[in-house]
């Protein structure tokens, strides 16, 4: 062995062509990623075959490239112990022709030079496409020419003899190669007939696969889960958790709870498992209420309350009590304390009030009366410790008590009307009140009691006048004695009353309403005085304080009286940059909510007067007259309406409206031909001398009126009514003739198209229709009931595709719209694509988030319906204030038969648009079911006076020329008997 050689291969690097772990056995292995599904690699008899075979191709016993003869190739022991020692021989001393020499760059080109040949002699011979007769395809293993020594019998072999033999090896190799599969098939070839049939499956299939669960970890998880132990809950632990955050409100006349909790006995032996299992159901109902909570203070808006104060606070002094009693440990810790504090400061009076307080909440009356005489006793200048002990010993000796009392406290005038409330007689009472006055006479409570134990006028008012006298600064002794005294009299008293006091607003509201008593307010102006001087006193209250005293003397009856403080004050404190008018609007809002309209009418007087021409102020004093006022004050108001602002059309057609609805038809004539006067060629008062003779069945004069406005104010509106007028008398061909003339002049009015196919649509001229439809969907993109005509008009031919496909368009013309989306969700419902459908719907909520109509059409037909509450849930923390979400919430609760919880959410989305029809008649349906006749004839009431103009089904039923001129109340009908 040289000494020359280098042992420490761990430095070096790797040898040419290096493979990590061949020479211990290691085959390597494939991966998907590289080529492929893995395949079993081979085993080891099929690689020491592969290279004896590669061996004898090249004619020796050799070791390969990789050194694998000397490992595999069978060698006896004797030979390895000899191939071991001469491992370390010099790679320059060869021996032999294939010596164990290093394998160099040399050698691998020349080995892929031979496997080019062969490759290509196997190609040639191919290429040859040699046919053998079928026994010498493939020849018994024992068969060899040459070992026979057989010259070829035949020219034909003889002269093929290579090619013959290489083929008899290709068949051979073949035949190997496809029984080897057939034993070991490829993953790919296993499931060949599976994904054959996969053609098979239908998109419906695909589509329902289900997702493939987490199963990481799953074995291990299933042995953790063995190895746990469970325990049953009790029942009576259950039932506490239930039952922890839930209290009841009222008593029964025993003072015992009426109701126990969810099925339980008051002694709590019987439990009612069922509800228990309700607990989601239970949690969904209370976020559900929580959301229905609004801030207006009315129960619709949310914001009321199903607790009775007046029982929860019974119930809970009741409970309170009840504590005390069993909480036995706690007022032993507290009587401890409170014995620390009268030890260490037996003059605070108000330790002893407090441990007195808590021997009576534990039923220690005596322990708590000696407790409190003691303080007594210590605290002689206490006021509130000796009307404890009054109280504690009211029907013991709390006269005594009272008189001792009032002999360390004779300036108390609490002391003394608690005694004079310990007499049973009037005239002790009387007594006792005079010795009070000759010690405190400047007390105006014990003056104000002495005067309320008079029973003869005279001898208050004499009582009064000397308490006025001793305190002169007392306004409610001034006022009380100008009300007992006779109107002249009165007046001196308030005039001397308003020299003693002359900051006192109070006194000058007094005068004022003296003087409407008297029949002089028109002539006297005292507010105005009043606010004058108490200026120059630095004494004037703000605007909302002159607001709640004026409400109060509307409250009273004094009307004028409140006007006047109104006129005089309510602009005070305003500059005329200030927003005033919306300052005032939201004052008469205010009074209204709280009932005062006097209030509030005079507070509108007060904002016309600065503002005359204010069309917005017209209308909230016109509404305030039509809501809380007569006819008559409606009418009066509309005339200095269109006196003031003679050009807006809006008051004139509703002073008209108002004559025509109290069946003055001659009159609302006369307002329509004084706003044309003053307003010539105006639509809007066309318009509405059509309507007044339409509905007065004057319809030849309607029909003359539409002719001279489409000459005179020929605008887009004006010919759609016309169109409209003569559909609803069903002249379709005049109606078709207008509408042609129309978009001659108008191409760009939408409903003027969508007539257009309607008219066809009606005339079974379909085709003419889609026309008329494709059209004006060109003509105006934007129109998206033009789009809904069209689509609905292919969905009712039964051309379903052609529907998506107006949709699919419509959408990208009018983008995150919701009714679109709705629509597109509907065909795909209707024609029984629900996965699709619901696809749709993902896609439309996160276009549109904020649309109440796409979280209603969800919830109620794409939701399961125990999936419904938590949905609508969802909705409502996404959505702010939409009726069509909150009617679908009622409906919920109405399909739940939660009757009180469905009215609440029918009157909420009435409250939140009173414009949507579809609320009024889903809450009418109901309402037939489940309601009273009282109560249906109040909705149908209300709608009328709120004359709602929308709504999907509304709009359908109200615009069908078939109910033309019929009534909102006819209307309402129609539409719940629709809806489904």
């Amino acid at each position: 062995m040289s000494h020359n050689s280098r042992r420490d291969f761990l430095t070096q690097p790797a040898p040419e062509n290096y493979v990590a772990g061949l020479g211990r056995g290691a085959t390597g292995f494939t991966t998907r990623s590289d080529l492929g599904p893995a395949r079993e690699g081979p085993t080891p008899e099929q690689i020491q075959e592969a290279l004896a075979k590669r061996a004898q191709q090249l004619g020796a016993a050799p070791p390969t490239a990789y050194n694998a003869g000397r490992e595999k190739g069978g060698k006896g022991k004797d030979q390895e112990e000899e191939e071991d020692e001469e491992r370390f021989q010099d790679p320059d001393n060869e021996v032999g022709l294939f010596a164990y020499g290093q394998y160099d760059r040399e050698d691998d080109e020349a080995d892929r030079i031979y496997q080019e040949v062969d490759e290509r002699m196997d190609r040639r011979r191919k290429s040859r496409r040699l046919v053998l007769p079928h026994r010498y395809l493939v020849p018994s293993p024992l068969f060899s020419w040459r070992s026979f020594g057989i010259k070829f019998l035949y020219p034909y072999y003889e002269q093929n003899a290579d090619l013959i033999f290489a083929t008899c090896r290709e068949a051979r190799e073949r035949e190997e190669q496809d029984e080897y599969e057939r034993n070991n098939p490829k993953i790919q070839q296993q499931f060949a007939d599976l994904k054959r049939s996969l053609a098979a499956v239908s998109d419906d299939d695909w589509a329902n696969i289900p997702e493939v669960g987490d199963l990481t970890g799953k074995n291990r998880r299933a042995k953790q889960n063995l190895r746990q132990r469970f325990y049953a809950v009790p029942d009576s632990v259950i039932a506490s958790a239930r039952d922890s955050t839930q209290f009841e409100t009222t008593l029964a006349d025993d003072g015992a709870q009426t109701e126990t909790p969810d099925g339980a006995n008051a002694d709590g032996s019987l439990t009612n498992f069922a509800d228990i299992g309700a607990a989601r159901d239970k949690v969904l109902q209370v976020r559900l209420d929580q959301a229905a909570l609004g801030s207006s203070g009315d129960a619709s808006s949310g914001s009321a309350t199903n607790i009775d104060p007046k029982g929860y606070l019974t119930s809970l002094t009741k409970s309170e009590l009840q504590a005390g009693e069993v909480e036995i440990g706690d007022i032993k810790r507290v009587r401890v304390l409170l014995e620390s504090v009268t030890r260490t400061n037996p003059k605070h009076a108000p330790g002893w009030i407090a441990i007195a307080r808590l021997e009576e909440l534990a039923g220690k009356i005596v322990a708590a009366r000696n407790y409190i005489a003691k303080g007594c006793e210590l605290c002689p200048k206490s006021e509130d410790a000796w009307l404890e002990n009054i109280r504690l010993n009211n029907n013991h000796n709390g006269k005594i008590i009272a008189a001792n009392a009032i002999k360390h406290n004779d300036h108390s005038t609490r002391l003394w009307i608690e005694a004079m409330k310990l007499e049973s007689d009037v005239r002790a009472k009387k007594n006792v009140l005079r010795q009070a006055l000759l010690h405190i006479p400047q007390s105006v409570a014990i003056w104000k009691e002495a005067v309320n134990l008079e029973e003869d006028p005279a001898d208050a008012r004499l009582l009064l006048a000397k308490a006025t006298e001793m305190i002169p600064l007392s306004v409610e002794l001034w006022l009380a004695l100008a009300r007992l005294e006779t109107p002249e009299n009165a007046q001196k008293v308030l005039n001397a009353a308003r020299k003693a006091v002359p900051t006192s607003h109070e006194i000058w509201i007094a005068a004022a309403r003296l003087q409407e008593q008297m029949g002089t307010a028109a002539k006297v102006n005292v507010m105005k005085r009043a606010v004058q001087a108490l200026a120059r006193e630095n004494a004037m209250p703000k605007r909302e304080d002159w607001i709640t005293e004026a409400e109060r003397c509307e409250e009273e009856g004094a009307v004028l009286t409140c006007g006047a403080i109104v006129r005089e004050t309510l602009g005070w404190e305003l500059d005329e940059d200030d927003d005033r008018k919306d300052i005032w609007i939201e004052d008469a809002k205010a009074s209204i909510a709280r009932g005062k309209y006097e209030t509030a009418r005079a507070i509108y007087s007060y904002a016309l007067r600065v503002f005359t021409i204010s069309k917005t102020l017209w209308l909230a004093a016109a509404d305030l007259e039509r809501n809380h006022g007569t006819k008559e004050a409606l009418w009066q108001v509309l005339e200095k309406a269109v006196e003031a602002c003679p050009s807006n059309e809006v008051l004139w057609m509703q002073l008209a409206k108002e004559k025509w609805q109290a069946g003055e038809i001659d009159s609302a004539r006369l307002v329509l031909k004084r706003a044309f006067a003053r307003n010539p060629n105006n639509e809007d008062i066309w318009l509405a001398a059509v309507k007044l003779e339409t509905d007065a069945k004057e319809t030849e004069h309607a029909r003359e009126l539409l002719s001279t406005a489409r000459r005179e104010a020929g605008t887009d509106r004006v010919w759609i009514k016309s169109v409209a007028f003569e559909r609803q008398l069903g002249n379709m061909d005049e109606a078709l003739d207008l509408v042609n003339q129309g978009l001659q002049l108008y191409p760009k009015a939408d409903k003027l198209w969508m007539m257009k196919g309607q008219i066809y649509e009606s005339q079974k001229k379909y085709p003419q229709a889609r026309e008329a439809y494709g059209t004006g969907t060109r003509a105006c993109p934007q129109s998206v009931p033009l789009w809904l005509l069209a689509s609905r008009l292919e969905e009712k031919a039964g051309v379903v595709v052609r529907a998506r496909s107006i949709l699919d368009k419509a959408r990208l013309a009018v983008p995150r719209n919701a009714e679109l989306w709705t629509e597109s969700v509907r065909v795909e419902r209707r024609a029984n694509n629900m996965n699709q459908a619901k696809i749709l719907m993902a896609k439309a909520q996160q276009e549109a988030p904020q649309s109440g109509l796409l979280w209603a059409e969800s919830i109620w037909f794409l939701e399961p319906r125990t999936h419904r509450k938590p949905r609508s849930l969802e909705a409502i923390k996404k959505v702010d204030n939409d009726p069509i979400l909150f009617f679908t919430v009622a409906r919920i609760f109405w399909d739940e038969r939660r009757l009180e919880k469905a009215v609440t959410w029918f009157e909420k989305a009435i409250l939140a648009d009173s414009d949507f029809g579809d609320a009024w008649a889903w809450y009418y349906k109901f309402l037939t079911q489940h309601g009273t006749e009282e109560k249906r004839r109040d909705v149908v009431s209300k709608c009328v006076v709120s004359e709602p103009k929308h709504g999907e089904v509304w709009q359908s039923v109200a615009k069908d020329p078939v109910n033309f001129n019929k009534t909102i109340e006819e209307i309402l009908l129609l539409v719940a008997e629709q809806l489904r």
